[in-house]
């Protein structure tokens, strides 16, 4: 299954010709997008298939899934939150099934503790199933996640002010394995768009594919919500 994710960067990024064209040109079974505003919902107007959009609650703009397949409506998951004042918004994970796949659209946080805790908290809602949390996971370094891979491209997905690259967009499995995986090329938005080919892992359902460790104790409770 071909999958795409894109950080469209609101208004002044990608706007619903951009990505109609990215889809038109990579044909994915799943296009995830991340600062999603309302007019994305034009999407089956100019590609047909099927989408859903996550608004957040005080934003512009939220998360977003476009198929050519019919799939069951995403539910949303409540992600921790920093009880510092402030910090804003709440976010939440899209939970999306299309066929055998489970498929977390995420835009993390951009605290180094808080989102690795947010995926914690998905990777606990997905574990059983073959699985993938894709996204902007706003991290910066390693991350270890417990019966989940990183199999997401291995170069910069951004440039903060222009400079500084960063690998934000990522994609960790459970379940699945990965037959490729790329950053594709800067469009209008200030994320690059990654493309990613995910099977069901070999052995899946046979009693060895869905063995994880135990999640690690959260000491850090007392400082989110």
């Amino acid at each position: 299954m071909k999958i795409i994710s894109w950080n469209l960067l609101r208004l002044t990024g990608a706007a619903v010709d951009d990505v109609a064209e990215l889809a038109r040109r990579e044909k994915p079974d799943v296009l995830l997008m991340q600062e999603a505003t309302r007019d994305m919902e034009a999407l089956p107007s100019l590609l047909g298939g099927h989408f859903h959009r996550l608004s957040w609650l005080g934003r512009i703009h939220g998360l977003a899934v476009w198929s050519p397949h019919r799939f069951a409506a995403p539910r949303a998951l409540s992600l921790p939150a920093s009880r510092l004042p402030g910090r804003l918004p709440r976010r939440r994970a899209q939970i999306v099934q299309v066929s055998e796949m489970t498929f977390a659209n995420v835009h993390l946080s951009h605290g180094q503790l808080l989102n690795r805790r947010q995926l914690a908290r998905i990777a606990a809602a997905l574990r059983g199933k073959p699985s993938a949390i894709i996204g902007d996971y706003n991290i910066v370094g390693p991350v270890i996640l417990p019966g989940f891979h990183d199999v997401g491209p291995r170069e910069p997905t951004h440039y903060a002010s222009n400079v500084v690259p960063f690998r934000l967009d990522r994609c960790l499995v459970h379940g699945l394995t990965c037959r490729a995986a790329a950053a594709l090329a800067f469009g209008p938005s200030d994320h690059r768009p990654i493309r990613l080919e995910l099977d069901i892992a070999e052995g899946w359902g046979l009693g060895t594919a869905s063995k994880h460790r135990a999640p690690r104790k959260d000491r850090l409770h007392r400082l989110y919500r």
